[in-house]
C-alpha cells in the first residue's frame, strides 16, 4: 500500500469533479468509497493483508475493507455519470450518524478479495486517493432526490 497521508490526500469538491476522477481512473485501477474515520484508521499497520472491516452483527473481522465500488456497469449505457457517482454516494450516507463522529467518504483505488455478510465487497486498499467533500455530498443527495422514484433510499436497514 502506497504509503499516503490522509492529510496530504486531495479533496473531491463536487460530484463532476468525482466524474473526472473516475474517467481518469487508469486501466485495472478499482476505484471505491468507503466511509469510515479514514485511511489513517483503516490503514494504520501499513499492511494490506491486515485491513480489515467488522461485520456489526457477529463482531467478526472480514478479510477487506467494506467499500463501494464505483466502477460503471454495463446497464448504464448513457445515462449521467454524475448520477452514476450520485447514487454511490447517497447509498451509504447514513453510516455518517451510525459510526459517530469523524466518519466521511474517502476514494480508494483497491481490488475486490471478497464479499461481507450484506453482500457488499471486500477490498485491499492499494492506494488512497481522496476525501469527499460536504459539497459533494450535498449535491448527491440533491440530485438522488431530483429522480422520480418514491420506492428509493439509502441502503439502511434501520429505516
Amino acid at each position: 500500500m502506497n504509503g499516503v497521508r490522509e492529510e496530504a490526500l486531495p479533496v473531491v469538491e463536487s460530484l463532476d469533479h468525482l466524474a473526472a476522477l473516475l474517467r481518469k481512473a487508469g486501466r485495472g485501477e478499482e476505484l471505491c468509497v468507503r466511509w469510515s474515520r479514514g485511511p489513517d484508521a483503516d490503514l494504520s499497520s501499513g499492511r494490506e493483508a491486515d485491513q480489515s472491516s467488522k461485520d456489526a452483527l457477529t463482531g467478526i473481522d472480514l478479510p477487506g475493507l467494506s467499500a463501494n465500488p464505483l466502477a460503471v456497469e454495463p446497464w448504464w449505457g448513457d445515462r449521467p455519470l454524475r448520477l452514476w457517482v450520485a447514487r454511490r454516494l447517497y447509498d451509504y450516507c447514513h453510516l455518517r450518524e451510525l459510526r459517530g463522529p469523524g466518519v466521511r467518504p474517502w476514494v480508494l483505488v483497491g481490488e475486490q478479495i471478497g464479499r461481507g455478510p450484506d453482500n457488499e465487497p471486500l477490498v485491499r486498499c492499494h492506494r488512497p486517493v481522496a476525501w469527499v467533500s460536504e459539497r459533494a455530498l450535498q449535491e448527491a443527495d440533491r440530485a438522488v432526490e431530483a429522480q422520480p422514484s418514491s420506492e428509493w433510499g439509502p441502503l439502511h436497514r434501520a429505516d
